[in-house]
């Protein structure tokens, strides 16, 4: 049991040390982008050739963030954190060779050992948001829900950031694209060691956290709700009959587009339409980011004012997202008309940062609307589908721009958004799935 003497606020140590580790994870997988010029000329592939390359990543990350969600629940998220954590950085590291594999042992084909790679990799990467949001279901309290949250999710903006000086830098610094992945993985490796030493599963075992603190997190935790969700049976396909979860599944899937559609493509997009260089690229490349990094934090703020206001989940959950939906359709829309660089650059770094506003809402409405003992379950079946995203948004969008120009990559993305706008109109926070039957579940396994 934790002392009354001991930290009352640890339990930021712990949202903070995430973020350090899901930044990395961040910058792992778009730093391919940034070798787009070295690996498509050492192997010889075209647009929509390195666009199916740039989507293998999604097929194995929606995957894994399924299996993850339901190991979460079932094993604890320690165990998954290490799993994951260490398959990543190994198959991160092994990318450096993922065409020379292809051209050795299968048929002679760079683009299937690329395929081959970023499938296992995107797989192992694959359980993190679903982990993040089990591990914050029982570290948060729940008046600080939404922020504590956006925490979380600030890797994605921030590690998005720093994916452009990190990889360019690592690219001039060392001359090899092969050694970028290297050094990647092994500072995955060093982070995941620092994090797993002070983190639990829950906070009662942690003994850095203080009794005032505990209290805290268990405060409007209601022991009613705690017994039925132990009692009450939720099979995964439970998520379905909630109207609710799946259509925030829709409004999540346009935020999860419009991510990946720009971590995977504005590099290429810049050097082919205004044939800005790698050197340029670094701080270029930073910009779209920039305001995201901002919004998704002040997002879970905006939320959580807008709960305790009005006292209304939909107003701070659905409506809060399908507002930020519609103001980010509008900058993609105007991006496909545009055509100076700077303009389009604005316009990308605005509707980023609109898109990102209200990131932390998705998840937390998983949580607000979920039993908790399928947090994590029903935040891996939201990510399997979100994370359809990542395949089609880097593969329809080399396809589009190969046939179509880059103009229409950009209506694309509107279309999307307009969509998720719609959905998160119809999403009814706290309407959950309905119980099977009352029987005994057994409790997380103890880590």
């Amino acid at each position: 049991m934790p002392s009354s003497a001991a930290n009352t606020r640890f339990r930021y140590t712990i949202f903070m040390l995430m973020v350090l580790i899901t930044i990395i994870n961040y910058i792992d997988r778009g730093a391919l982008s940034y070798a787009a010029s070295f690996v498509t000329r050492e192997y010889g592939l075209d647009k929509q050739s390195w666009g199916a390359v740039l989507g293998y990543f999604g097929y194995g990350y929606m995957f894994g963030a399924l299996v993850g969600g339901v190991l979460a629940d079932r094993l604890g998220p320690r165990r998954v954190w290490i799993v994951a954590g260490v398959a990543w950085s190994i198959f991160e590291m092994a990318t450096a060779y993922a065409g020379d594999l292809g051209l050795a042992l299968m048929g002679g084909s760079a683009l299937t050992g690329f395929a081959f790679m970023r499938v296992l990799f995107g797989f192992a990467e694959g359980p993190v948001y679903s982990t993040i949001n089990k591990t914050m279901s029982a570290w948060a309290t729940r008046k600080e829900r939404g922020f504590a949250i956006s925490i979380g999710l600030l890797s994605t903006p921030l590690g998005a950031l720093l994916t452009a000086p990190v990889s360019v830098g690592l690219l001039m610094l060392t001359g090899s694209w092969r050694t970028m992945f290297i050094v990647l993985g092994v500072a995955c490796l060093i982070a995941l060691v620092v994090f797993m030493r002070v983190f639990t599963d829950r906070p009662d075992n942690n003994p850095r956290v203080g009794a005032a603190e505990l209290a805290a997190i268990h405060e409007g935790r209601s022991a009613a709700a705690t017994a039925a969700d132990t009692n009450a049976a939720y099979p995964w396909w439970a998520f379905f009959t909630s109207r609710t979860l799946v259509l925030n599944s829709v409004g999540y899937f346009a935020f999860q587009y419009v991510n990946f559609m720009l971590l995977t493509w504005t590099p290429k997009y810049l050097q082919d339409e205004f044939h800005f260089n790698l050197s340029s690229l670094w701080y270029l490349g930073m910009i779209p980011w920039v305001g995201a990094c901002f919004t998704v934090l002040m997002g879970g703020r905006l939320s959580d004012w807008l709960l305790k206001r009005t006292g209304k989940l939909t107003i701070a959950r659905s409506r809060f997202a399908a507002t930020s939906l519609l103001l980010t359709t509008l900058c993609f829309l105007l991006i496909s008309r545009a055509s100076n660089p700077v303009t389009v650059i604005a316009l990308m770094a605005l509707g980023n940062a609109l898109n990102s506003l209200p990131n932390s809402v998705f998840w937390a409405v998983i949580i607000d609307t979920s039993p908790q003992q399928r947090t994590g379950t029903y935040s891996g079946i939201t990510a399997f589908l979100v994370n359809t995203g990542a395949v089609l948004a880097p593969t329809l969008s080399g396809y589009l721009s190969a046939r179509y120009g880059y103009a229409s990559m950009f209506l694309a993305t509107g279309a999307v958004t307009a969509t998720g706008m719609l959905a998160m109109l119809l999403v009814r926070p706290g309407v959950g799935p309905k119980p099977r039957a009352t029987v005994s579940i057994p409790s997380q396994t103890a880590v």
